[in-house]
């Protein structure tokens, strides 16, 4: 058996394009050092230092401990909020499925206390 493949003159026949080839990466590399550039040392690099090396590393550390404090009381609310959105959400299941007692009932720790 044929595979179906349209014919020649047929009016649904494709078209065949030629892509050209593009450069690989690795093929075309700028040279490691610019020839107008070979002569002139590293002073481009100097805005970018520090001419102040009195760095307040306690400061810093506080501001880190702070992020930190923010970071966790983040994380922390939001599992509060999931746990809560979780716990609303079974009630509500148990309510709409016609249920009676949903609620959580509070049990007292000494049984001996009423």
């Amino acid at each position: 058996m044929l595979p179906d493949r349209p014919e020649s003159n047929d009016a649904q026949s494709g078209q065949i394009l030629q892509f050209s080839r593009r450069w690989r990466a690795g093929l075309r590399r700028r040279p490691a050092i610019m020839p107008d550039r070979a002569a002139e040392p590293a002073d481009h690099l100097a805005e970018f230092e520090h001419a102040d090396r009195n760095i307040d590393y306690g400061r810093r550390m506080l501001m880190n401990v702070i992020a930190v404090v923010i970071v966790v009381l983040l994380v922390s609310v939001g599992v509060w909020i999931a746990d809560t959105i979780t716990d609303m959400q079974k009630v509500q299941n148990c309510t709409l499925q016609g249920r009676q007692n949903c609620a959580p009932i509070a049990v007292p720790n000494n049984p001996g206390e009423r």
